[in-house]
């Protein structure tokens, strides 16, 4: 994968791209039940991410590596699920462990906490080269409360790199990122594992950038690998906010987001 991983950031940086955002699973897909993911897990300090931060920088492009197999600390006998933000110096900015995990019953039944540990805050990255980032990973995006958090904090970019199952993908997946930018009010880039990958595993695809308004600007379909560009449009996004303030109209008095331990929760790092 990283060699595909590595065609990619080329492309991405020969369109003029600041910022390339890598699906979950970007450096292994295993095979669910056989426990190949865990075995493949390795520390955020390992040989395999420093390949991934030696990339950021001979391409001189930041990555969004969306779902890393971060082995856990002795004696656990699990990973984390981790975003790790890697600037084009290949300095590893921040990382991110997933908060909610996939235990469902669709497409055959997915039972991520059988091998992974929930992460316990969330994140922003302020002063990338593309704005203020909310990190996020997948099926964080159906609980729309951390995105408003994130908000609130100062994001105006959403990461939600996934791996969404077909049937969840076809039923819900355009709506849910729609939604989180149009109530958000900031743009959301969705890097998509896309097709079949083995004997139980596939996904649906759909790679997606969504605009403030609400608007897909970018769709990458189905099948196949690719990337999808799009320009952060500073206007927009000021317009949008200023006719709509729906952050000023919360009615925080009768419903408020709380981020736990008074705040703790949601770590903010500089970029800078």
């Amino acid at each position: 994968n990283l060699e595909q991983c590595r065609a990619l950031a080329k492309q991405a940086v020969e369109q003029g791209a600041a910022l390339l955002s890598l699906p979950e699973c970007f450096e292994y897909m295993g095979v669910p039940g056989t426990g190949d993911a865990l075995k493949a897990a390795q520390p955020l300090s390992g040989p395999l991410m420093a390949k991934y931060r030696d990339l950021a920088k001979a391409e001189g492009i930041w990555l969004s590596l969306g779902g890393f197999h971060e082995a856990a600390p002795q004696p656990e006998e699990k990973m984390y699920n981790t975003h790790v933000i890697i600037d084009k110096q290949g300095a590893l900015v921040a990382s991110y462990r997933k908060l909610h995990l996939f235990d469902v019953d669709y497409d055959g039944g997915f039972r991520e906490s059988a091998t992974t540990i929930k992460g316990q805050e969330a994140l922003l990255v302020r002063d990338t080269p593309v704005g203020n980032i909310g990190v996020t990973t997948c099926y964080d995006l159906r609980f729309p409360e951390l995105y408003t958090a994130l908000r609130r904090a100062g994001a105006n970019v959403l990461l939600v790199p996934s791996a969404f199952m077909p049937s969840t993908g076809e039923a819900h997946w355009h709506v849910l990122l729609r939604a989180r930018a149009v109530e958000t009010q900031c743009y959301v880039a969705a890097a998509a594992q896309a097709g079949r990958h083995n004997e139980k595993r596939a996904s649906y695809g759909h790679a997606l950038i969504v605009n403030p308004w609400g608007k897909v600007v970018c769709d990458l379909g189905a099948e196949g690998n690719g990337i999808g560009i799009s320009e952060i449009d500073s206007e927009l996004l000021a317009d949008v906010r200023k006719r709509m303030p729906v952050m000023e109209h919360r009615r925080s008095e009768v419903i408020s987001v709380q981020v736990g331990d008074a705040g703790e929760r949601l770590r903010v790092v500089s970029a800078l």
